[in-house]
């Protein structure tokens, strides 16, 4: 039986494609089809910036991530627990996840909005936290608004015309963010309400004295007829 041509060099030209889809999978903490052609610039990117990253920590590994989110937060004025809620929905706090688009590191930063935002490394916890923040706060000073600057922080800002974008991700990207936004944020002010003071019991009357009681009026003398 003859086998084709194209059965010999079919695989040849899958298998960069699914040693990339594995090693992103493997390395990223991320289910991607091992056959997706989606990305593929983006996420060899993405593993070329792991694999660069990595040796720094195997030793030393990385501190706890919420004292920086909490400082970038400060930092760039943010509402509290905002970045909190975001790095959670989009890595879960993992500092090494690659997505199956190419997103790198604790806030998902995409290889051009890294480089836009100068982060180097974007699986270093310090940088790539600061980059998130100063991004989002970006699109919360563009679109004064929490929902459109977490959309276009998904989405981009070009995506986000006065709302949501529906792209089959961002219209439930952010309900997340703003979910786990109030577990993060600080509880309201408790309201306390004025404590009703009671009125003023009015003075009890008293009774006046039996000598102050008034006398009888006595009647008047007889007038003398003046009949003799």
């Amino acid at each position: 039986m003859t086998v084709p041509g194209w059965a010999w060099w079919l695989p040849c030209a899958l298998a960069p494609v699914v040693l990339l889809n594995i090693a992103v999978a493997w390395l990223g903490g991320s289910f991607v089809s091992p056959l997706s052609f989606s990305f593929l610039e983006a996420k060899a990117g993405a593993l070329r910036a792991y694999l660069e990253h990595r040796p720094s920590c195997l030793v030393e590994g990385h501190a706890p991530l919420e004292p920086v989110i909490d400082a970038a937060e400060r930092k760039h004025r943010l509402p509290v627990g905002l970045l909190r809620a975001l790095v959670q929905v989009e890595s879960e706090t993992r500092v090494h996840r690659i997505s199956p688009a190419g997103a790198m590191g604790p806030g998902q930063l995409m290889p051009g909005t890294a480089t836009m935002l100068g982060v180097k490394d974007p699986f270093d916890p310090a940088p790539a936290i600061d980059g998130s923040a100063r991004y989002l706060a970006q699109q919360l000073r563009r679109f004064g608004d929490v929902r459109l600057a977490v959309a276009a922080y998904n989405a981009g800002p070009g995506a986000v015309n006065g709302r949501v974008p529906r792209n089959g991700e961002t219209e439930f990207y952010v309900p997340k963010v703003l979910a786990a936004w109030e577990l993060t944020r600080p509880p309201p002010p408790r309201k306390v309400r004025p404590v009703a003071r009671p009125k003023p019991a009015a003075p009890a009357r008293t009774k006046a004295p039996a000598s102050a009681a008034k006398e009888p009026k006595k009647s008047a003398a007889p007038v003398a007829n003046g009949r003799s």
